[in-house]
C-alpha cells in the first residue's frame, strides 16, 4: 500500500523556487510511490497548523519544503504530538542550516529521492518554554537579524538581505546582562550573544560544534562574552578554522537542561524565527523525531564561503563576567 505524504511549502521561500518546481516535485514523489497532497502556507504560523492537521489526518510522511523558518514551524506542529510521522525536508529556502548539518542535498531532485527511500534517523528536539527547535536557540543582537529581514527582501536578494540588515543594525549592537544556570556551569555577566545548538551547522559555521551529535540527548551551549572589535574578529577567524575552543571570550559546554534569565529585554531566536523573550528554560527531547536522511550519511553541501557574522563587529569594552563550572 502506497504511503501518504503531506507536502507543506512556503511559496515565497528561496526566491520562490518551490512554487516554480511544485509540479515537478509532485510528479517525482508520485513516481516514487508516495501519494502526495500539498499545503501552501499563507502566513506566520500556518505551517505549524498544517503539520498538526497532517498528524490528525494520519499522514505517513510530512515534508517541509522551504527554509529554516518553514522547518521550524513544521517541527512545532509535530513535536508536541504523541504520534509523529516521518519528516522529510526539501531545503529550498534562503538558509538551510539544519538540512546542511544532516547532509540533505540542496538539489531538489536528490532531496526528493531521499524522501522516496524513507531512510530515517532519530533526532533530538530542543524545547524552549512551550516552543520547539531543531537546530538552534539563541539570544543577543546578532541573533535577531534572521527574523528581522522582510520575506520580500529575502525573496529578491537571498542571503544578501541578511548582510544588508546586519550593516543596518551595526550601530545598535549592545551587550546584554544574563544569568545562565545548568548542572555543568553557572554564569553571570555581560555577553554579546548565547547559542544553544543541536547540530554543528549554525549560520554557515560548520565547525562551531565539531563534536555535536543530534542523537545524544544533549545540546551545545556557546556564550560569547562582552568583547571589543579586535577580539571579536580574532574569534570569528578562529571559528572558521575550527580553532575557537578555549578562546577566553567564549564559554562552551554541553547539557540537557539550561535556564537563562536577564534584567534586560532579550528576544529569543529559535531556528531563525522569533521565539519570545527571556526568561527561558531550554531542555532536550531525546530521539524525538524520525527525519529522512541519506543512508550513506555523506553531505552533498559545499562549504559556505561567507557568513553574515563575518560582516559584523562589536565596539565594546573588555569583558566583565563571573562564572562557575560545576564539575559534578
Amino acid at each position: 500500500m502506497a504511503k501518504r505524504a503531506r507536502l507543506i511549502y512556503n511559496p515565497t521561500s528561496g526566491r520562490e523556487e518551490m512554487k516554480k518546481r511544485l509540479s515537478e516535485v509532485l510528479a517525482r514523489l508520485e513516481r516514487g510511490g508516495l501519494e502526495t497532497s500539498t499545503h501552501a502556507t499563507i502566513g506566520e504560523g500556518d505551517a505549524t497548523l498544517a503539520a498538526a492537521e497532517a498528524v490528525e489526518r494520519g499522514f505517513d510522511i510530512v515534508i517541509a519544503a522551504g527554509g529554516d523558518g518553514t522547518l521550524y514551524e513544521v517541527i512545532n506542529g509535530l513535536a508536541g504530538k504523541p504520534h509523529r510521522p516521518m519528516l522529510g525536508i526539501l531545503p529550498l529556502g534562503t538558509t538551510n542550516d539544519f538540512a546542511r548539518a544532516l547532509g540533505i542535498p540542496k538539489n531538489w531532485e536528490a532531496a526528493c529521492d531521499l524522501i522516496i527511500k524513507q531512510h530515517t534517523k532519530e533526532i533530538d528536539v530542543g524545547k524552549v518554554n512551550q516552543k520547539y527547535f531543531i537546530n538552534i536557540a539563541g539570544g543577543g543582537s546578532l541573533t535577531e537579524l534572521t527574523y528581522e529581514v522582510p520575506s520580500k527582501l529575502k525573496t529578491m536578494l537571498g542571503q544578501m538581505a541578511y548582510y544588508m540588515k546586519g550593516l543596518e543594525k551595526l550601530p545598535r549592537l549592545r551587550p546584554i546582562e544574563v544569568f545562565i544556570k545548568a548542572k555543568e556551569i553557572e554564569f553571570e555577566g555581560e555577553i554579546m550573544l548565547f547559542l544553544v545548538t543541536n547540530s554543528n551547522s549554525v549560520g554557515g559555521f560548520e565547525k562551531l560544534a565539531p563534536d555535536a551529535s543530534m542523537s545524544d540527548g544533549r545540546l551545545d551551549v556557546f556564550i560569547l562574552k562582552k568583547c571589543n572589535l579586535a577580539e571579536f574578529i580574532r574569534l570569528v577567524s578562529a571559528t572558521m578554522r575550527g580553532e575557537h575552543m578555549g578562546d577566553p571570550n567564549l564559554i562552551h559546554f554541553s547539557t540537557s537542561h539550561v535556564e537563562i534569565t536577564s534584567r534586560d529585554y532579550v528576544q529569543l531566536n529559535l531556528d531563525g524565527e522569533f521565539g519570545g523573550t527571556l526568561p527561558c528554560t531550554i531542555s532536550v527531547l531525546p530521539c524525538h523525531l524520525d527525519i529522512i536522511i541519506d543512508e550513506s550519511g555523506h553531505s552533498t553541501y559545499k562549504p559556505v564561503k561567507k557568513t553574515l557574522i563575518q560582516t559584523l563587529g562589536f565596539n565594546q569594552e573588555a569583558p566583565s563576567a563571573t562564572y562557575t563550572r560545576n564539575e559534578n
